[in-house]
């Protein structure tokens, strides 16, 4: 192992003791969150037992190394106060930076759904690639990618709470059926009160969509109590008809009631001198 002194030596691939101090992240480090917990506990690891698995890097401006994989072992590097780490130096641009420290997180679990999304977004709008390349150099489906995308809809707030109460990626993808974030931070509050699962949250949302008129409670406990009083109506304008007399009947239904309409004309040569009559089943 090498310590690295000249940074015009051609070492690329060789596994280099590296200054700390000359060490610079990696500006498309797709991981935002990192456990203090976790990097105390890589911390006394690698005080142990020594960094196990090299950090990749490559060749930046004025004699530093760019981070491309390895940023937890580094920052627990820091902890412990060791002042050189080995790293494997690497020729890569920018675009094949960016995906091997995406890559690396995704293939550790290290990133959250949302920070994924993120780096998928930055691959595409920053580096101009499509979501069919990036599929393909990700390994994942281009459906996938854009179920991803998708998620950056929801505001930096929601994400956060999420997150926090460890919510997973479909909690997130249900609140998309909500119109606004106002809707969706009420729900998400009361998804996360009532401790919510994902079946749960949606049917819990799905209730919310529906229709008014669906939500009503009809004043009729079932349909069959509806049919019977109609039936009844019926009954009475053919008896009518029977009698002579041309009653005729309409039916309409509405969210909120059926309204059944008996039109009966007025006979002078009748006893009887009814006017147009209406029934309403509400």
């Amino acid at each position: 192992m090498k310590l690295i002194g000249n940074p015009k030596l051609k070492t690329s691939g060789s596994i280099l003791l590296i200054p700390v101090d000359s060490i610079i992240p990696n500006p498309n480090q797709p991981r935002k969150v990192f456990n203090q917990s976790e990097l105390e506990g890589l911390a006394s690891s690698i005080r142990h037992n020594g960094i196990i698995q090299p950090l990749v890097v490559r060749r930046s401006e004025n004699d530093k190394f760019e981070l491309i994989s390895g940023e937890r072992r580094l920052r627990a590097s820091k902890i412990v106060g060791l002042e050189t780490v080995p790293c494997v130096l690497m020729s890569a641009c920018d675009i094949q930076s960016a995906l091997y420290a995406i890559i690396e997180n995704i293939q550790r679990d290290n990133l959250n759904f949302f920070e994924e999304a993120e780096s998928i977004l930055k691959l595409s709008t920053l580096y101009g690639l499509s979501q069919q390349e990036i599929a393909k150099k990700l390994g994942k489906s281009q459906s996938s990618l854009s179920n991803k995308l998708r998620l950056l809809k929801l505001s930096p707030e929601l994400r956060s709470v999420i997150i926090e109460n460890s919510l997973t990626e479909r909690h997130a993808r249900a609140l998309l059926k909500l119109n606004n974030d106002v809707e969706r931070l009420k729900v998400l509050l009361y998804v996360i009160e009532k401790k919510l699962n994902v079946n749960d949250t949606d049917r819990y949302i799905e209730n919310l969509l529906k229709p008014v008129c669906t939500k009503s409670e009809p004043k009729f406990k079932k349909l069959k109590d509806v049919k019977i009083f109609i039936n009844t109506i019926n009954h009475a304008v053919d008896t009518m008809r029977k009698a002579g007399i041309q009653a005729v009947s309409t039916e309409h239904e509405t969210c909120e009631y059926y309204e059944y309409v008996v039109r009966i004309p007025k006979m002078t040569s009748s006893p009887v001198n009814i006017a147009d009559y209406s029934v309403n089943a509400v």
